[in-house]
């Protein structure tokens, strides 16, 4: 067993204040939110010399961040190019019913998030889907929720649909299409319950808009520019199959990517600059350097091995299952992640990860950016979902799609 020393103690207090943080989702009395917590945390570990500067800076996971970084510059191409809102409204302007327009709005917003970032299609379709709901008189909550919900299982398909899947394929070298394959199954069944939960109390008319509702949803459209939405397109597509049938390390291959897209003459770089989430990058950053100054004390090992002796193995797959669903609804499905890659060992154990930490984030608001950002458009439009009306939702949406993938881990 390592001693305990003066160092060991001052990671436990930082690791403790900065996980505080992430379930509270930052400080009491201080206006800091979880990224200033997980920022906060990193300076403490460099400002105590429990590591120096350049320390920290190799423990940061830098394939993981490019890669990252790439797809935040990929989206931000599309919805600059309008490609989103322009979705969006054809699938609105489809002659279907409700249940059939919610079967497309489930179908496309899950296909689009395992390209690009779940939490991005959010923020660029919600908008226009509350306002193209209100106006066909049907009740927006039941397709902001099928939104948010499908944009979360569909970004589980791929190891490019959200965060923590990009995190886990990086670290753990998994294989793009071999995941694919694997992850499929679970995902589809996954977004037809979704599709029979929230499909059928459709029937019933909503009530018109109100007055407030239309004049908040005075907004303008993004106008669709073909030329700069085909590159965003075609690169993305060329990745994927890059990432399918080639060695080249995905990090690069995406970098590259991103690259040709700012070699633009309509877009300013500021502009896609500025709709990169530099928050999610620097919370991946300052996580990264507070769990690895833990790792080095050597209680995560520790930790892992007491519990393995308790009969919590967390290399067996109902163990990592569980201790997943258990931290991804604690503190947050990045972070919780972050936590558990270390013990992730044997075949099961990235999809476990990937999928668990993923179908998890639906069960309540707080348990994913995509539902928060739905949320957020939602009351901008003079809309209220509340924990709640979500929780009605994201409970069984959550419990079925769990049950799904527990199913379908057994079989690997």
């Amino acid at each position: 067993m390592s001693e305990f020393h003066p160092q060991t103690a001052i990671v436990l207090a930082v690791f403790f204040i900065v996980y505080l943080g992430m379930i509270l989702g930052g400080l009491p009395r201080l206006h800091l939110d979880r990224t200033g917590v997980a920022l906060l945390g990193a300076i403490a570990i460099v400002g105590f010399e429990v590591m120096t500067p350049e320390q920290a800076a190799q423990s940061i996971h830098l394939p993981t961040i490019l890669l990252l970084f790439s797809f935040m510059v990929i989206s931000a191409q599309m919805r600059l190019g309008g490609f989103y809102d322009a979705v969006t409204r054809r699938i609105a302007a489809l002659p279907l019913g409700s249940m059939g327009l919610m079967g497309v709005i489930i179908g496309v917003s899950a296909l689009l998030s395992a390209v690009f970032s779940n939490d991005i299609v959010c923020l660029a379709m919600a908008p226009v889907l509350a306002e193209v709901c209100l106006r066909r008189r049907v009740d927006p909550i039941p397709f902001l929720l099928g939104l948010a919900c499908a944009s979360n299982i569909g970004s589980a398909a791929t190891l490019i649909g959200n965060p923590q899947n990009m995190l886990i394929g990086e670290v753990l070298r998994l294989p793009f299409a071999a995941y694919l394959w694997q992850a499929l199954p679970p995902v589809v069944a996954g977004l037809l319950a979704l599709w029979a939960l929230l499909a059928w109390p459709l029937r019933r008319p909503a009530a018109p808009a109100s007055p407030a509702q239309l004049q908040a949803l005075q907004t303008e459209a993004t106008p669709l520019d073909r030329w700069q939405t085909a590159k965003g397109l075609i690169v993305a597509l060329a990745l994927v199959a890059i990432f399918l049938f080639t060695d080249w390390p995905r990090d690069v291959a995406a970098l590259v990517g991103a690259g040709l897209l700012l070699l633009s003459q309509r877009f300013h770089s500021s502009k896609v600059m500025g709709l990169i989430d530099w928050e999610l990058l620097i919370l991946f950053m300052g996580l990264f350097v507070v769990n690895h100054a833990l790792e080095l004390t050597g209680l995560t090992q520790q930790t892992v091995a007491w519990l393995a002796t308790q009969g919590i193995d967390l290399s067996q797959p109902l163990a990592l299952f569980i201790a997943t669903l258990g931290l991804s609804n604690l503190v947050s499905n990045v972070p919780a992640v972050m936590l558990l890659l270390p013990a992730a060992e044997g075949a099961h154990a990235g999809a476990t990860l990937a999928l668990v930490s993923t179908m998890a984030g639906n069960l309540l608001i707080v348990g994913s950016i995509a539902n928060i950002i739905v949320v957020d458009a939602a009351r901008r439009c003079g809309i209220e979902i509340d924990w709640r009306r979500h929780a009605r939702t994201g409970v069984p949406v959550t419990v079925l799609t769990l049950a799904i993938t527990a199913m379908w881990v057994a079989r690997l």
